[in-house]
């Protein structure tokens, strides 16, 4: 059994979720009725295993925006707890005037690495998140992304493909400051002008050296465990990245919508194998203790 990094899992109580609590409002991975209760640290190891992952990575999950210290803070709690998860990337809000009093108040917390705003943006109404396709380049969010330096902090890029220019600005910008790449852009079809665009856009972020991006939530938009489109899409990130750039994440339990952690495992596994036992270690554990450094 390899060793194994879980860069992007979440664990969750209802009643922290406004999109948990309230009426069923459409998703971009589609109907959530399974998930929508407390999904517990012991839930997720017990999903995962035997698997060989040994630390994980925990990524905010859109508490109340006023109450990301609260998350940041129950999420450390449970790590002190129980030993589980190993590192944090917390919610920032990156468009208010100065976010430093928001890091300021997160630097406590042992296990923080770093911080996402989602701020992917897509003509389809149901896949957006952020406030414009241009949010990215808000003279704001370049602001606060600049003071992440100061902190020693990370900052998870969602994007989709038409954003991944612009997202190359922000990057450029920030040398000092690893940017990670969520759910490696997000490609939402195989149709060949949207893979196409895809790369495209992956290679405008990859010709930045501190840019990693994270092999998750790939049944995102076919609401499905697809060894082949996994297939597909570790190839190409190879291509445009190389293994020593990327890193597994499960995102579950959203995965866990339509397949349990070991075939979603094994489908990623069996990708990676392909470029033999290196990639295997970059993609499942190097990448992710890299940058992320957990504890």
């Amino acid at each position: 059994m390899i060793k194994a990094i879980d860069s992007h899992f979440h664990i969750w109580r209802r009643q922290d979720l406004p999109w948990l609590l309230g009426p069923m409002l459409p998703r971009i991975f589609g109907p959530y009725e399974p998930i929508r209760r407390d999904y517990p640290i012991a839930e997720f190891l017990g999903d995962q295993a035997g698997s060989g992952v040994e630390k994980a990575v925990y990524v905010q999950t859109n508490w109340a925006r006023d109450r990301f210290e609260d998350e940041t803070a129950w999420v450390q709690k449970t790590a002190d707890e129980t030993g589980w998860p190993h590192a944090i990337v917390a919610y920032a809000d990156m468009s208010v005037p100065d976010v430093r009093p928001q890091l300021d108040r997160l630097k406590r917390y042992p296990l923080l690495r770093g911080v996402r705003m989602q701020l992917h943006w897509h003509e389809e109404p149901q896949y957006r998140f952020a406030t414009s396709a241009k949010q990215v380049l808000d003279p704001a969010v370049r602001a606060n992304v600049a003071r992440l330096k100061e902190y020693g902090l990370a900052f998870d890029l969602q994007l989709f493909p038409a954003q991944m220019q612009d997202g190359a600005v922000l990057v450029a910008d920030n040398p000092e400051t690893p940017f990670i790449l969520t759910h490696v852009g997000m490609l939402t079809d195989t149709a060949p002008a949207t893979v196409a665009a895809w790369e495209e856009g992956l290679g405008h972020l990859a010709a930045q050296p501190h840019v990693t991006a994270k092999l998750s939530g790939l049944g995102t938009f076919v609401h499905r465990n697809d060894p082949a489109l996994i297939g597909l899409i570790v190839e190409r990130a190879i291509r445009i990245f190389g293994s020593d750039r990327l890193m597994f994440g499960s995102n579950f339990p959203i995965e866990k919508l339509w397949t349990d952690h070991a075939s979603l495992f094994a489908a990623h596994l069996k990708a990676a194998q392909a470029f033999g036992p290196a990639a295997v270690a970059d993609i499942f554990h190097d990448t992710a203790e890299r940058v992320y450094r957990p504890a």
